[in-house]
């Protein structure tokens, strides 16, 4: 494809629904190649905001709002970065064919409410998952955990994300709260909510998929090395890169990324989430789009998470080979307050191959990831402890 020139009426044009952290490092990524970008989020001065050409405020639940938006900016493509949109509007705009919503809307529909991804993952595509139940009623949900799905077992909205609404309920006296929160703290109510049986896995990877042009014009899928991870309350705190693992779990989780991947459709980046227990992988979730366990690619990859969806979005060519051992962690507010101040950035930069990104977050929250240290490494190890130690040097503090 040919791309113009941002800012006239050549420009070819991105709007990115959600300008979070990862919502800022792709519109730089897009711009690289001279692409105009719009950022839109619910609230104002949101990371993306800060670089984009353009930025807006609007309720991206609202088809009426986000349609009327679209209509203004006549984007090429529509990017998603979050699960809170009118997926709807966006169904309806694809098949008006005035622009390319990335990867395609069905796409977006399936996987930001867990209940369409899963039931394709597991009953149509017969691939190996937890297993689940969907509940509408706290007697559902009762009814579906005393009949085998068993406890612990692990409680979640539908729509979610960052582990909000999430709980692992170890006893029957807990799932009631579990139910209240899944109920009140996901991005949207569906009147579901997910339960999955727990299982007993040795570590959990993001394996992020690529689909890309090739040169003679076909779709070709190719496969980032594994990514380790470390979650608490459902949300990411570390990430590193590669996470070993047997050939076979390997191959394993390949055909699996590979086949939701396809059955998905589009061009783009996929963050696709699995569970590893020896040679056994089962599928857990997946987003159409750059993953936050895939920060770790900005120090590990030379075309990181970022570029390389990007680079498949315009057609581009894509490597996803690695080029060093690396890992991420975050750098947490650890206090409410708004226009917060850093220190000990300094401190964080003085070990060589250590790198800091802050998201420039209009407020903090006592869990909302303000930042995140990059290290690199001869081995795993080693890089985590470099980013652990950078992540806890930087403080955030209010203003005096």
């Amino acid at each position: 494809m040919s791309i113009g020139t941002p800012l006239t009426a050549s420009a070819t044009r991105a709007l990115l629904l959600g300008s979070g952290e990862l919502g800022k490092e792709l519109t730089i990524a897009l711009q690289r190649y001279g692409v105009e970008v719009i950022a839109v989020d619910r609230y104002p001065n949101a990371p993306a905001h800060a670089v984009a050409h353009r930025s807006h405020v609007i309720d991206m639940t609202d088809s009426v709002a986000v349609k009327a938006l679209i209509a203004q900016e006549r984007p090429h493509f529509i990017i998603p970065e979050i699960e809170a949109i009118a997926t709807a509007a966006l169904a309806d705009i694809e098949a008006e064919g005035s622009c390319t919503v990335v990867p395609n809307a069905r796409a977006i529909q399936l996987t930001m409410n867990r209940e369409g991804i899963r039931t394709l993952v597991a009953e149509q595509l017969r691939l190996p998952t937890s297993a689940y139940a969907f509940a509408q009623s706290f007697a559902e949900l009762q009814a579906a955990v005393d009949n085998g799905i068993g406890y612990p077992c692990f409680i979640k909205p539908t729509m979610s994300s960052s582990g909000k609404g999430q709980s692992m309920v170890k006893t029957p006296e807990q799932l009631a709260a579990a139910w209240d929160y899944a109920k009140s703290s996901g991005r949207v109510d569906t009147g579901k909510v997910i339960v999955e049986a727990k299982i007993d896995f040795d570590f959990e990877i993001t394996l992020l998929t690529v689909r890309a042009l090739a040169a003679d014009g076909s779709i070709q899928t190719s496969f980032c090395a594994p990514i380790g991870h470390r979650q608490e309350h459902g949300d990411y705190r570390e990430s590193w890169q590669p996470q070993a693992m047997s050939d076979a779990s390997l191959a394993l989780a390949q055909d699996i990324a590979l086949k939701v991947t396809t059955e998905i459709g589009g061009l783009g980046l996929f963050g696709v989430e699995l569970f590893i227990k020896g040679d056994q992988v089962w599928f857990s979730e997946v987003s159409p789009r750059p993953h936050d366990t895939g920060m770790v690619t900005m120090i590990s990859q030379a075309q990181d998470e970022f570029e390389l969806h990007a680079r498949a979005i315009l057609g581009l060519p894509v490597n996803t080979q690695l080029s060093t051992v690396g890992a991420s962690a975050v750098i947490l507010g650890g206090i409410d307050a708004k226009g917060v101040v850093y220190e000990g950035l300094a401190q964080a930069l003085a070990e060589p191959d250590t790198e800091v990104r802050l998201f420039g977050k209009p407020e903090a929250f006592i869990t909302r990831r303000m930042g995140v240290a990059l290290a690199a490494a001869d081995n795993v190890d080693a890089a985590r402890q470099k980013a652990v130690k950078a992540a806890s040097l930087v403080v955030v503090k209010p203003l005096q």
